[in-house]
C-alpha cells in the first residue's frame, strides 16, 4: 500500500442512480485512496460517467459519497467534452481554475503557476492561442491543465486521452500518477483503453450494466475469463515485455 493510502480517502456506500425506470447504478461499494490512481473500466453504458458525476455531486444519487481528509470544494471534475467554445486563450483558460485564489487580479506568481502546468503537459507553445482554435485532442490538455492548476485534493477525469495521439496520452497518463502520488490525490479516471489502465492504475474497478463486477490489482480485475463476461469478449492476457499486464483481444464472443 501507498504512503499516501493512509491519508485521505473517498468512500462510495450504496450508490444508486436512476434515470426515469431505469437503473444507470446498483448499490456501488467502492473505495479510492489518496496516492493511488483508480482506474474506472466497462463496456460502453456500463455507468462510469455517471459514477463519475455522482462523486462529484452532480448527478442526484442514493446511497452516500464521502470524502475523509479533504473539503467538499476540493474536487476537479474533467467531463468527456465540456463543450467549451469560449473566446478565451490558452492561458486564460487555465488560469480560471484558480478563479477562487485570485479574485480579480492575476498575480505574476499565478501566471508562472499555471504556465508551468502548461509545459508539464507540454503544451507550454499554445499559451497564446485561442481555444477555439484548437484541435479536440489539444483542447482536452488545456482543460486538464486547468483542472489540475486548482489544486484538487479529489481528481476525476472522464475519458481524459479519448482525442489524444498514443504519445500524448502516455505522456498525460504518466503525469497524472507522478502528481496522484506527489500530492496525494484521490484519482478515479474513467477510461476505455485496457491497456492503458493496467499500466498507469494501481487499481481498477470494472463496472458492467450499473454494477460492480470486480475490483482490486490489475492482475487480479483484467483476467481473461472476466473481460470475456463483462466485454463479451476473447481475450489474451499476457505479460509485455516490460513487465506490465498486456490485453490483446482475439475476437468477439457470440452473444448468449
Amino acid at each position: 500500500m501507498l504512503d499516501g493510502a493512509r491519508g485521505m480517502r473517498l468512500s462510495l456506500q450504496d450508490v444508486s442512480v436512476r434515470y426515469g425506470a431505469r437503473l444507470a447504478l446498483d448499490g456501488i461499494r467502492l473505495e479510492a485512496r489518496g496516492g493511488e490512481v483508480l482506474a474506472l473500466i466497462g463496456p460502453n453504458g456500463s455507468g462510469k460517467s455517471t459514477l463519475l458525476r455522482a462523486v462529484a455531486g452532480l448527478q442526484r444519487h442514493g446511497g452516500r459519497v464521502t470524502m475523509d481528509g479533504a473539503t467538499p470544494d476540493a474536487t476537479g471534475f474533467m467531463p468527456q467534452d465540456n463543450g467549451a467554445r469560449a473566446a478565451l486563450t490558452v492561458l486564460e483558460t487555465v488560469l480560471l481554475g484558480r478563479r477562487r485564489a485570485l479574485g480579480w487580479r492575476v498575480p505574476q506568481a499565478e501566471l508562472a503557476r499555471a504556465s508551468d502546468m502548461l509545459r508539464r503537459l507540454g503544451i507550454a507553445a499554445l499559451a497564446d492561442r485561442l481555444l477555439g482554435e484548437l484541435s479536440g485532442g489539444q483542447r482536452q490538455m488545456v482543460f486538464l491543465a486547468q483542472v489540475l492548476a486548482a489544486e484538487p485534493a479529489l481528481l476525476l477525469l472522464d475519458e481524459p486521452t479519448s482525442a489524444l495521439d498514443i504519445r500524448h496520452a502516455l505522456s498525460l497518463l504518466a503525469l497524472v500518477r507522478e502528481l496522484t502520488r506527489a500530492r496525494d490525490l484521490v484519482t478515479i479516471i474513467a477510461i476505455h483503453d485496457l491497456n492503458a489502465a493496467a499500466r498507469f492504475a494501481d487499481r481498477i474497478a470494472l463496472l458492467c450494466e450499473g454494477r460492480l463486477l470486480a475490483d482490486g490489482a490489475p492482475r487480479s480485475v483484467l483476467t481473461e475469463a472476466t473481460i470475456a463476461r463483462a466485454y463479451g469478449v476473447e481475450a489474451h492476457v499476457h505479460a509485455a515485455p516490460d513487465g506490465h499486464l498486456a490485453i490483446s483481444p482475439c475476437r468477439a464472443l457470440a452473444a448468449a
